[in-house]
């Protein structure tokens, strides 16, 4: 099972892949996870992403694509299933991954779409920041960080649609009643034919492939 969460912040989808990657026993790849790694440790990435964390911004795709390549590239030798969280969140991320993912044979199955009100995301990432003290999570920052992903990620949804991987799901649930939708969702995906690894269509940004 090959897996993309593609969510905005604060609906949950640290918490369901970590229920997916325990469900099905493959690797969950938290590129905020990552990062946040990287920092605490002052590594030259860490370093250089420090700033955009901070406020809210998007790591540049030179940085996070090394990661993906990597951690898909330990993916495909632990096994070939993974759960990829927090990319892509834009569409030449999106193209990135997808070539990725092509070239290691490891195209996704499911780009699973977790859908929440924004404030309720609000709300939940004000309460989160109290307990974990994070400087990414004051009020300025998430409704920027809202506003990027609704300008630049969620147009992603429309390609995995178009290539028939999309599930959405309502998080604005209770987390226990997502993740049993999820699971459920993910287990007949996983009960239907693996489709060969194909070019993804034409969605109209230009000639490369897109999707992941």
């Amino acid at each position: 099972m090959r897996v993309l969460m593609v969510a905005p912040p604060g609906a949950g989808k640290g918490t369901q892949a970590a229920v997916i990657s325990a469900h099905f026993n493959i690797p969950h790849i938290a590129s905020g996870d990552l990062l946040r790694d990287h920092v605490a440790r002052r590594t030259e990435i860490g370093t250089a992403v420090k700033g955009h964390l901070d406020r809210g911004e998007l790591v540049p795709d030179s940085i996070i694509m090394a990661l993906v390549r990597d951690a898909l590239t330990a993916a495909k030798a632990a096994g070939g299933g993974y759960v990829l969280d927090g990319v892509p969140r834009t569409i030449e991320q999106a193209r990135a991954t997808y070539q990725i993912a092509r070239e290691l044979g490891m195209t996704a199955d499911v780009a699973l779409h977790l859908t929440a009100d924004d404030e309720e995301l609000l709300r939940r990432l004000l309460a989160r920041a109290l307990v974990e003290h994070r400087s990414d999570d004051t009020e300025e920052v998430i409704r920027h960080r809202l506003r990027v992903y609704h300008e630049v990620t969620y147009p992603i949804v429309a390609w995995y649609r178009q290539r028939g991987i999309l599930v959405p799901v309502d998080a604005m649930r209770p987390a226990k009643d997502v993740a049993r939708d999820i699971i459920d969702a993910l287990e007949a995906r996983q009960a239907e034919p693996r489709r060969p690894e194909e070019t993804a269509p034409d969605d109209g940004w230009g000639p490369h492939p897109s999707g992941s």
